[in-house]
């Protein structure tokens, strides 16, 4: 175990925010609630970034960018979105301070006309400008997706999982009709789960909320739920069919084929720096952070051990076109020849960081012709020989790929169950995982299980289920059994 990782089954919290801070991925900020991302942290922000933007244009979708701040009015015209982000809201009264006896404060003349709210999410104001973009069924759809940073007033913060101010990407799509506004909801779903599953190396499962975990102002919202290695879900992701809401809301007409006039369909969709968090409570172990081939800053380090001029020279000519081929591979690698610090501290520090596979090189491989090759995910070391290393380090780099979601697949699996009754539900979900169990669709039912077990619906599945039955609360018919769980 690292020196500074408190075990996992000691205090799984703790051990979070330890794996960060030997990662070296963020830190608390001076301003409560917020963090500052190391490079570390955002080196794995830009891969996770560079893939699903990859994703998102190949789905035919266009970067812009809106303003940070909303008018205040803006929110008030989609009645159930401001209700949903009204206690969440950061809001700016006036734009200038004065200098006061050395210090500064205020400016009381500089009071705003209308108060401008700092972005929750953009609806409203990305809306404002899609009236004056959309005439007809000419301009539709429009596809277009934004990255940026939001502020919600969170009280309950903790790093990356949630803070007042974080990153992330928001979809905001506008359609002719409703069914290819749900085809879109539907279609980035599926862009979700294939990220989440082929590059996070995190199995999800895919559904829709219930009515009263919907995103707010949305008419259906499908979601992606992991599990975490303590049993508690994650939503890593969301997907919203926003029906005419807000094109209701702010008068978004287009004149259709037929010459007449109706109100553009709309959704929304987005993931965050929340995906950090989860990716961290799906792979990393006591040792510190663990992270999948895919979205590494770095796949590979090379570190050469020397003790002097001469040796270090040798060293670097016997590897050095490794790590050329292994580049032209298109296989990132990271050379550690720093000579203030030893092999030991190197290797601790790139084990705690989760870089995938290591290579350490010294005098005595030169001479057998090996390499030193260590798994960061099973802590496997083995010596090799430097003959077709290359070829052997591309295989084994897709194998921990598989190995990593192969495993948190296992885990997921072995802790899902299914109960009849609520006094088993109760006994379960101490246990922790998922549970599935009937439900009989009411908010009553919902909220009183949430408030006596503080287990939530995650979802209800997508997959297909004809076990039909009775709700374990009421009794009252089940047509299909839902996900509950607790969850950060």
């Amino acid at each position: 175990m690292a020196k500074h990782i408190t075990d996992r089954d000691n205090d799984y919290s703790q051990w979070y925010l330890d794996v960060i801070k030997e990662a070296k991925l963020a830190d608390h900020s001076q301003v409560r609630g917020c963090m500052v991302i190391r490079p570390h942290g955002f080196a794995l922000w830009e891969h996770m970034k560079g893939a699903l933007d990859g994703m998102f244009k190949d789905t035919g979708h266009e970067n812009a960018y809106f303003p940070l701040f909303i008018p205040k009015s803006f929110l008030s015209k989609e009645a159930q979105h401001v209700e949903g982000f009204a206690k969440e809201c950061a809001v700016i009264t006036h734009s200038r301070l004065k200098s006061v006896d050395g210090g500064v404060e205020v400016d009381p003349d500089s009071k705003l006309e209308e108060e401008l709210i700092v972005r929750p999410t953009s609806e409203t104001i990305i809306w404002d400008s899609y009236r004056n973009w959309i005439q007809s069924y000419r301009d539709l759809p429009i596809l277009i997706n934004q990255w940026a940073n939001v502020v919600r007033w969170e009280m309950r913060t903790r790093l990356f999982l949630r803070t007042m101010e974080f990153l992330w990407q928001e979809g905001h799509t506008a359609h002719a009709t409703k069914e290819e506004a749900i085809e879109e909801t539907e279609q980035m779903l599926e862009v979700y789960r294939t990220f989440a599953e082929e590059f996070m190396a995190m199995p999800v499962i895919t559904g829709r909320k219930t009515e009263s975990e919907r995103f707010a102002g949305a008419v259906d919202t499908y979601c992606i739920e992991a599990m975490m290695q303590d049993g508690k879900a994650l939503q890593a992701g969301t997907s919203h069919f926003l029906g005419q809401n807000f094109a209701k809301a702010f008068d978004v007409k287009f004149q259709n084929r037929d010459g007449e006039h109706d109100y553009v369909w709309a959704t929304s969709w987005g993931v965050s720096t929340r995906l950090i968090g989860g990716l961290i409570m799906t792979h990393s172990d006591d040792n510190g952070l663990v992270l999948p081939p895919k979205l590494a800053p770095y796949q590979v380090v090379v570190v050469p051990i020397f003790r002097s001029d001469e040796q270090k020279a040798a060293v670097m000519e016997y590897i050095q076109p490794v790590i050329d081929t292994l580049k032209e591979k298109g296989i990132t690698v990271k050379l550690d020849d720093r000579e203030n610090y030893n092999p030991g501290y190197k290797f601790a520090e790139h084990e705690a960081q989760g870089v995938p596979l290591r290579i350490a090189v010294g005098s005595r491989d030169i001479e057998n012709n090996n390499v030193e090759l260590a798994r960061r995910d099973t802590l496997e070391k083995n010596i090799v020989s430097k003959d077709g290393i290359e070829d052997h380090i591309e295989t084994l780099l897709k194998q921990i790929q598989t190995d990593l979601y192969q495993s948190a697949k296992d885990r997921m699996e072995k802790r899902t169950r299914s109960v009849d009754s609520y006094e088993e539900f109760k006994k379960e979900i101490e246990a922790g995982g998922f549970i599935y169990a009937h439900w009989d669709g009411t908010a009553e039912t919902e909220e009183m299980i949430k408030q006596e077990t503080k287990a939530t619906i995650r979802c209800i599945p997508l997959e297909p289920d004809t076990d039909s039955g009775a709700c374990m609360v009421t009794g009252k018919p089940s047509e299909r059994r839902v996900l509950f769980a607790r969850a950060y």
